[in-house]
């Protein structure tokens, strides 16, 4: 009987072993491989779309319109580098200072401080929410992101995969949406408005945005003028 269960064990373990291999051996290719391929789809996409599956639901929930960084308004990634990373351009994944803020400050809990890098590595390769596994996970993938890909890769992909609405991913998607453009045509403040959604989409609405939403939209606007405008895009090779 103890042999039995040994022997049981001892298949689990390998076959354990082999599923994190081949789960590691997806994201290593996909490092590579979205290093110059368009996105298709992200894991927290794949998520929404097997969750409205699994409630009865069978329409197609979660796509976007991938579009290149030439056909991105200059304004959209210096609107996300106003509003969540500042120091994007110039740090190697994280911001440790804003890191060692929280951990001081939120008594074990987790929250806030993620870089706009590991927020692409979350959305492309991890699932929603929180816990210590998962930013464990997304630190490893935020490193091979910064090793392998360009910040203008990296702010390229987080623009397209980024969820903007219920069902809406995408720059594209979004600027198509809510203000009926492209995205190479968005403007300054249409930038902005987007860019405040984005802590939370699923409750804030860039189509019928809050008080809340139009004073993080002026103060984005503030941020996006103080980083130099356009010229910051340009000096950053964003």
């Amino acid at each position: 009987m103890k042999k039995n269960k040994g022997g049981i064990l001892s298949i689990t373990r390998r076959w354990l072993a082999r599923v994190v291999i081949a789960i590691v051996g997806v994201w290593l290719a996909g490092i590579a491989l979205f290093a110059f391929l368009p996105v298709p789809f992200s894991a927290v996409m794949a998520e929404r779309q097997v969750s409205a599956w699994l409630s009865g639901d069978f329409s197609w929930v979660a796509h976007s319109d991938w579009v290149a960084r030439d056909k991105i308004s200059p304004w959209m990634p210096l609107a996300v580098i106003a509003a969540e990373d500042q120091k994007f351009p110039s740090h190697w994944g994280f911001d440790v200072e804003a890191i060692e803020s929280v951990l001081d400050n939120q008594n074990g809990r987790m929250r806030g401080a993620s870089t706009l890098s590991q927020q692409t590595a979350k959305n492309l390769f991890l699932w929603d929410g929180r816990s210590w596994l998962r930013k464990g996970l997304e630190a490893g993938l935020t490193l091979g992101l910064e090793s392998v890909w360009s910040k203008k890769r990296i702010i390229t992909v987080y623009l397209n995969i980024a969820e903007f609405g219920d069902g809406i991913y995408g720059v594209e998607a979004a600027s198509q949406r809510y203000f009926h453009k492209s995205a190479s045509q968005l403007t300054l403040s249409e930038a902005a408005l987007l860019a405040a959604v984005l802590p939370n989409p699923l409750r804030f609405r860039a189509d019928a945005p809050s008080g809340y939403v139009r004073q993080r939209q002026a103060w984005i606007m503030r941020q996006m003028r103080q980083l130099g405008g356009v010229r910051f895009i340009q000096q950053h090779k964003l």
